[in-house]
């Protein structure tokens, strides 16, 4: 399914992978080791940086992920090593995806001695997380995502679900109050409905600016996806789908008679049991799954 075009900040591609706040984040805590900051090292517009240094922020993340043994735990973006090191504490090995090649000595030397880091310096947008998995252990996915690109991200992970027990991942609040929301209310949106599809979502916590260094201009939050098991309900043609979501969503002050037109005729709201005079926000993400299973109207003639 390809993603909804409206999921992060600023839906720009510069960032990718690595970094804090926005390069994939990772950040730094000031507890004992000084990951907030480091000599030479500054936050990076370009990859979207806010590096994290709340110890107590950091702590909850780690208690919410809670990392076991044999987990096979992959970090995306570590940035300056705030929630890679305590995880690395717990997990004892650990890998992480990072595109910034300036902070990945200053990682390695923080990560010295407390267990088996492995760094793959690379874009997670293009990373391939499948391949990681191989036919080891299914991963467990864990940072700040960069803000700029966190919608295709999202969807470029979850094209590799079947190597993903679950995620969890620092975001934009208002991308994850849309994530999580439910129907009939102002943030249920296609990007409700195309994650509902593919992974079960539920926000765990909210974190201000003040976190973060330097701080962001909005606040953040952090989400918990597990992608399902099971489909939840039937998508044989991912990409009518897609289409049928955009649509809807796109005029979402009409009805989805009109909305929809050309897409789903009188017959196919019959058949998929929904009334055509309702409007996108008031369905649930089955009820699009049952009008994608309908076939698509006969072109008219000439």
């Amino acid at each position: 399914m390809s993603p909804p075009r409206h999921g992060g900040a600023s839906g720009g591609r510069g960032a990718r992978g690595g970094g804090s706040r926005g390069s994939g984040r990772g950040g730094g805590s000031d507890r004992g080791h000084g990951a907030a900051s480091a000599p030479g090292i500054r936050a990076r517009k370009r990859f979207g940086q806010h590096f994290l240094h709340d110890p107590n922020v950091v702590a909850r993340i780690v208690h919410a992920i809670d990392p076991r043994d044999g987990d096979r735990l992959v970090e995306i973006g570590p940035g300056l090593g705030a929630l890679t090191l305590p995880l690395l504490d717990r997990a004892q090995r650990l890998e992480v995806v990072e595109i910034d090649r300036d902070v990945i000595p200053v990682l390695r030397e923080r990560a010295a001695g407390r267990g088996e880091l492995v760094v793959h310096e690379a874009d997670a947008l293009e990373f391939d997380f499948a391949a990681l998995r191989a036919d080891g252990p299914r991963l467990r996915l864990a940072g700040n995502l960069p803000y700029n690109i966190s919608t295709p991200l999202l969807f470029h992970l979850l094209d590799a679900a079947d190597a993903i027990v679950d995620m969890h991942f620092m975001l934009q609040k208002e991308v994850v109050d849309r994530m999580a929301a439910r129907p009939d209310t102002g943030d249920y949106g296609r990007l409700t409905v195309m994650l509902a599809a593919r992974c079960a979502v539920e926000k765990l916590f909210d974190v201000g600016p003040g976190a973060f260094r330097p701080p962001p201009r909005v606040d953040s939050s952090i989400v918990r996806l597990r992608p399902h098991a099971e489909p939840p309900f039937a998508v044989p043609d991912p990409a009518r789908f897609a289409r049928v979501v955009a649509a809807a969503f796109g005029q979402r002050r009409k009805t989805l008679r009109n909305a929809l037109q050309g897409l789903v005729d009188a017959p196919g709201f019959e058949a998929a049991g929904v009334d055509p005079g309702r409007r996108a926000e008031t369905l649930a993400p089955a009820e699009y799954g049952a009008l994608a299973r309908t076939p698509a109207p006969a072109a008219a003639g000439p």
